[in-house]
């Protein structure tokens, strides 16, 4: 394939910037059956970029749970081989994925890892 043709398969243009990153995500047909995991090379308010364990035909309803910003919706917009290019039925917020996972409340730092204060300050 020439590199020019590679161009002209890469789906309908984006209007959304893209921004690359590596996440692996579990994607689901629109009867619920699982179509495996997901690797997300890059994603935008309006869709993402991914390479599936499975072929999923381009057209396809599928959703995807998306770590930071949970279950999405979308169409397939274009698939070739294990690749697709999802458009998503509502716009959300990219950076969300990017946010580091917590397990919950923050536990308090033992004291030798505390930084104290210097002395002088507020007396």
């Amino acid at each position: 394939m020439d590199e020019d043709q590679g161009i002209s398969d890469r789906g309908p243009a984006r209007s959304s910037p893209r921004d690359s990153l590596f996440l692996l995500a579990s994607l689901t047909g629109a009867d619920g059956r699982s179509l495996g995991r997901a690797r997300i090379r890059n994603l935008s308010a309006s869709g993402l970029m991914a390479d599936c364990e499975r072929q999923v035909a381009a057209g396809a309803r599928v959703e995807i749970d998306l770590r930071g910003v949970g279950n999405v919706s979308g169409t397939v917009a274009w698939s070739r081989d294990n690749k697709i290019g999802l458009a998503f039925d509502e716009a959300i917020d990219p950076q969300l994925a990017r946010k580091p996972i917590s397990s919950g409340a923050a536990k308090p730092l033992p004291d030798y890892l505390r930084m104290h204060q210097p002395l002088g300050r507020g007396r």
